[in-house]
């Protein structure tokens, strides 16, 4: 039956999509490594909750299906902020996370630097020994 169960695994994640938009963060690449790690010796993997894998498996089926988005269809392909799928996909690429990245690091230097260095001509100067 472990046999079973890891093929339906398998197919799973060949139909699953990658975004190769979001390398190493999208959903598809997590579930490749997932099954990967709960199915390290292929078929021949013992399963201790056949009962919680059967779940596991059927929902991420219904998920991958669209059941969610057909049986609740939206009536705009907006979000409350007024952003499309299309700029949501932009935002979140790991390119434009990239790029926020560095401006973040820009920010903190910026603000590193206003409120930690202090003026060269107030530092005090150490007394010379004699």
């Amino acid at each position: 039956m472990a046999a079973t169960r890891y093929r339906r695994f398998l197919k799973l994640c060949e139909e699953w999509p990658r975004d190769e938009t979001k390398k190493g963060r999208d959903l598809g690449t997590f579930l490749r490594q997932r099954v990967a790690s709960a199915f390290r010796e292929g078929e021949n993997t013992q399963i201790s909750d056949p009962e919680k894998c059967d779940q596991m498996y059927e929902s991420l089926a219904r998920i991958n299906s669209n059941v969610y988005k057909e049986k609740f269809p939206r009536a705009k392909d907006t979000s409350f902020t007024g952003v499309t799928v299309e700029e949501c996909r932009m935002l979140l690429s790991s390119g434009s996370m990239q790029q926020t990245d560095e401006e973040k690091k820009g920010l903190w230097k910026t603000l590193m630097n206003r409120f930690s260095s202090k003026p060269e001509d107030a530092s005090p100067e150490k007394p010379e020994k004699q």
